[in-house]
Order: C-alpha cells, then sequence, then structure tokens
C-alpha cells in the first residue's frame, strides 16, 4: 500500500455543496415551491409559515425553511426582520416634522374658521404646525356672530385674532362684515369656494369636478344628490372627502396660502 499524502484528502470545488442562502419572506416576493410547481407572490408571513398567492388568487401555505426557489435558485425561507419605524421628515402641511416635541402652552391669539367642517380639515393638515406654534383654532358658527366675538375677544398685540371665512368675495355681506372688524391686530380672509368641501381637489374624492348648485339649493345636499352619494352629508365629509386627505397637496393653492397666512399673523409678537 503506497503512504499517506498530504493532497488524499483534497476535494474539487465543485463537489462541495453549498448551503442555499437565507432569503426574507418579504411581502410580494415571487416564490416557488419546485416539489408541486406552485409559484406565488408573499403575501403574508405568520410565525414559521408564509402564505403565496398564485396569479389566480389561489392561496397556499407554506412551513419556512428551505425548499423554495427564487429568481430560479434555491433558498432557504426566513421570517421577515421587524423594521424600525421611520420617523416623519415632513408634517403634513409640508412643514418639518419635529419628532418628540410636547405641544407648546396655548398662545392667547385664536384663529376662527367657518363650521366644523373646517376646523377639522385645517387640523388634519396644519395640526402638527399648531401644536408647535401654541394656536388654538375654534370654529366660528357663522359669519354673523363675528363682529361680537372680535367685540368679546378685544385683540391686542401678542393677542392676535385671525378669521378664516367661506365664499369671501368682493360686494358679498361676508366682505362687509370682514372689512368692517379687520384692524391691527385682527385679520380676517377668505377662500372663493362656496363650502370647504371644494377646497379637496375633485381627483382626491375620485370624481373629475365638483359639481354646480343652482342658487338657493342646498350646496351639500345637491352635490350628494348629483354624485349619487349618501344623504347624510356628514358621513360624506368624514368617510369620502376628509378620510382621504393626507397632505397639503390634497388642497386647493386658495385654501393652502390663507391658512399659512393666518397662522404667521397670530404666531407674529
Amino acid at each position: 500500500m503506497p503512504p499517506r499524502s498530504p493532497y488524499d484528502n483534497l476535494v474539487h470545488p465543485r463537489t462541495v455543496k453549498k448551503p442555499s442562502p437565507q432569503v426574507e419572506a418579504q411581502r410580494d416576493l415571487v416564490v416557488e415551491d419546485p416539489s408541486s410547481g406552485f409559484v406565488g407572490a408573499v403575501v403574508r408571513c405568520e410565525k414559521a409559515v408564509v402564505h403565496l398567492e398564485d396569479r389566480f388568487g389561489k392561496v397556499r401555505a407554506y412551513p419556512l425553511g428551505p425548499g423554495f426557489w427564487v429568481d430560479g435558485r434555491p433558498v432557504v425561507l426566513v421570517r421577515p426582520r421587524p423594521q424600525a419605524p421611520v420617523a416623519p421628515t415632513r408634517s403634513a402641511s409640508g412643514s418639518t416634522y419635529v419628532a418628540g416635541a410636547r405641544a407648546r402652552v396655548a398662545r392667547e391669539g385664536r384663529i376662527y374658521v367657518e363650521g366644523k367642517h373646517d376646523a377639522e380639515l385645517v387640523e388634519k393638515v396644519w395640526g402638527h404646525d399648531l401644536r408647535i406654534e401654541g394656536v388654538v383654532v375654534e370654529p366660528l358658527h357663522g359669519v354673523d356672530d363675528l363682529p361680537g366675538i372680535v367685540r368679546d375677544f378685544r385683540p391686542a398685540s401678542g393677542r392676535r385674532l385671525g378669521v378664516l371665512v367661506d365664499h369671501l368675495v368682493t360686494g358679498s355681506k361676508e366682505s362687509r362684515i370682514a372689512a368692517q372688524v379687520t384692524g391691527d391686530h385682527a385679520l380676517v380672509v377668505g377662500h372663493p369656494f362656496i363650502d370647504i368641501w371644494q377646497a379637496v381637489k375633485p381627483s382626491v374624492v375620485g370624481i373629475r369636478a365638483w359639481p354646480v348648485v343652482p342658487k338657493g339649493e342646498s350646496w351639500k345636499d345637491g352635490v350628494c344628490r348629483r354624485l349619487g352619494w349618501e344623504d347624510d352629508t356628514g358621513y360624506v365629509w368624514a368617510q369620502r372627502i376628509l378620510a382621504r386627505v393626507r397632505t397639503w397637496t390634497d388642497l386647493e393653492p386658495a385654501l393652502i396660502g390663507r391658512v399659512e397666512e393666518l397662522i404667521d399673523f397670530v404666531t407674529t409678537d
């Protein structure tokens, strides 16, 4: 028998089986089960089970581990690692998001808006900014109440009052009242829309344009009838309109500019 050589145990590299790489079962990853030929995208991963859905909508569950192919190569499917939440860098209004900031003590200045829906929309888009600046927004239940509110509020330096009015157009009753109360420490601005609903871009709520409703007919009710929406305008506002607003880009510029103007006005000491 010939003596053993230190080279006797050498193995050709192609005969060494490399372990299959681990791949996280992230949603929408396309995976093949070669034993059955089933190909599907990951729709969810629960504990030790992955669920795959094929192009026909059929879902199958498999235990995580080896035995799968991805991009024609064998892999070991593993649970996705939890992702650390990413802090937003911009608020809904487009301003810099201040993470972890506590709301500032409310200023003496106030912003009034004409109606509950207006207040809810301003809060949704500018709420972060208002809390940072310490500005409180309150609903105005009719522009006819404005002179009394201004008189009771007594605007002054460090105690400014800003008001947002619907459908503020030249020659209207609203414009006359606005001119009457506007001064050094009180500012009334308005948007041209009949109702705050119109300040939301039509495309955001899935329509081509806001319907034209004849004068004398309830505008909100008329819109709902013409669009085939529910006759509960509160539900329509909350679910069909406000729920679809995400950021300032969903709103018309004529509203955005006025709200920004009021925030700047009441926060100027």
